[in-house]
């Protein structure tokens, strides 16, 4: 793949009104309630990367099922040998979070950062999460065949129904972790959510930049973008680990992987999708 990298803006210059209602001062007190896991689960999980795809697939079934997830499924995917994998936290409303992550790679490397970093961290963010009620239901999605032109999040994206669409106010999406500090795709990601992301790092003093990874190629995120559903890509790469080619090469490996970085990364997007389960948005346009 040929990479462009950009370094975005530290910081907004808009403000979410929804969030500064929620959090000012001069609103009533509330805490975002959620509670992550230790650094050895996170790490441990991480480490469960050995196998083909179709081990993938099965391990993270596994580790979803070993997080509590009481609604665990398969949805088969044309186009695929593999399903996707989707645990569903159900919330007390109609409205709906997505997180996501492709849980296949290439044949060169063991794919540990592409993609088995976000991947891995889907059932450790569930559980962060599952312990409160909820207003959204939380669906978590391991996507099949991202490496093929992202097969498994094309096809969910294209089979959700114009009301699901529309009750859907965010998409997560996880793909290449743990290189470095957490980094946003600024230019491809929806601009209410990238300011929500910001606040939470800082309120939690944890380090956050924008770097645009214009001519990567895609990723899962804009199939959903292409539906109108806000969206939001979290990735590690800068120019520094772009240039030492670890991507689609025999460098991905486990070693690769800043444990430190990574795990604030997961610290931060527990936080950060709890928080949003807080913060109202307006009903999207389904298309």
């Amino acid at each position: 793949m040929a990479l462009f990298l950009s370094r975005g803006s530290r910081r907004l210059k808009f403000v979410l009104v929804a969030l500064v209602l929620l959090l000012s001062s001069a609103a009533p007190a509330q805490t975002v309630q959620y509670k992550p896991l230790p650094p050895e689960i996170i790490q441990a999980r991480l480490q469960k990367y050995a196998g083909n795809d179709q081990q993938r697939e099965a391990t993270l079934k596994q580790m979803f099922a070993e997080a509590g997830c009481q609604q665990l499924a398969e949805q088969p995917v044309k186009g695929s040998k593999l399903p996707n994998v989707i645990c569903t936290l159900p919330g007390t409303t109609n409205r709906t979070i997505i997180v996501g992550a492709h849980f296949d790679h290439v044949p060169q490397g063991d794919g540990v950062v592409d993609n088995w970093s976000g991947a891995s961290l889907l059932p450790s963010l569930y559980e962060a999460v599952k312990g409160e009620s909820r207003k959204h239901t939380f669906i978590f999605i391991g996507f099949t065949d991202e490496e093929k032109g992202e097969v498994g999040s094309r096809f969910y994206a294209q089979h959700m129904t114009k009301e699901n669409v529309a009750a859907t106010d965010a998409m997560v999406n996880m793909d290449t972790l743990g290189l470095a500090p957490t980094e946003i795709w600024a230019s491809h990601s929806d601009r209410e959510l990238h300011g929500a992301l910001l606040y939470v790092a800082k309120q939690l003093n944890l380090p956050v930049t924008s770097v645009n990874v214009e001519q990567v190629g895609s990723t899962d995120s804009e199939q959903f973008a292409a539906r109108k559903i806000p969206s939001i890509t979290i990735h590690s790469l800068t120019q520094e680990t772009w240039n030492a080619r670890i991507l689609h090469t025999s460098k991905d490996k486990i070693s690769a992987i800043r444990l430190g970085d990574y795990y604030q990364t997961y610290q931060l997007l527990s936080a950060y999708i709890a928080l949003l389960d807080e913060v109202p948005r307006p009903p999207a346009k389904a298309k």
